[in-house]
């Protein structure tokens, strides 16, 4: 299953559905997850609130192909696509375990494709190494077996010249 996250305004979402079995508009209109751990313990890969993003642990750990596009926020993803990103932490267990040399979580869902991030907005060149350097330890964080970062601007990414 291919899944697109984005925080682009617009109409973006009816153009990326287009391109992916599912697409998660990052709007805001969703709480921050509470670390209750919940979706680890009393009911796994389920947020305990009940919001759009209830269900998300179950979303992004059936992505094969999963692909964020965000605005670069001082080397990091925007604070909408971050929001998603920590409500999905269910998609692991409390279990840790071995992979590339350090201890991670284990895999709730098994391992995935590729894990792709397009990142929009203005940039420095120590972010960019930044960027690099986070989206290899978020891919093998969560079990993708390739990733890729590419920089672009907003306009390409309204063109669809990008994806």
């Amino acid at each position: 299953m291919k899944v697109i996250l984005h925080d682009l305004k617009g109409n973006m979402t009816d153009i990326l559905e287009e391109k992916a079995d599912k697409v998660i508009f990052a709007d805001g209109k969703y709480a921050p997850c509470q670390g209750c751990f919940k979706c680890w313990t009393k009911h796994p890969a389920t947020c305990a609130m009940t919001d759009s993003l209830h269900e998300i642990c179950r979303v992004l750990g059936q992505a094969d192909e999963f692909t964020i596009i965000t605005e670069n926020c001082y080397g990091g993803y925007s604070p909408d696509v971050k929001r998603v990103l920590d409500r999905g932490i269910g998609i692991s267990t409390p279990m840790s375990t071995y992979r590339g040399g350090m201890m991670h979580h284990t895999l709730r869902y098994g391992k995935h494709e590729i894990l792709q991030v397009f990142v929009y907005g203005d940039i420095t060149e120590k972010e960019k190494e930044t960027w690099k350097l986070m989206v290899k330890a978020n891919s093998l964080n969560d079990g993708y077996s390739s990733y890729a970062v590419s920089f672009v601007s907003e306009s390409e990414l309204k063109e669809g010249a990008v994806l």
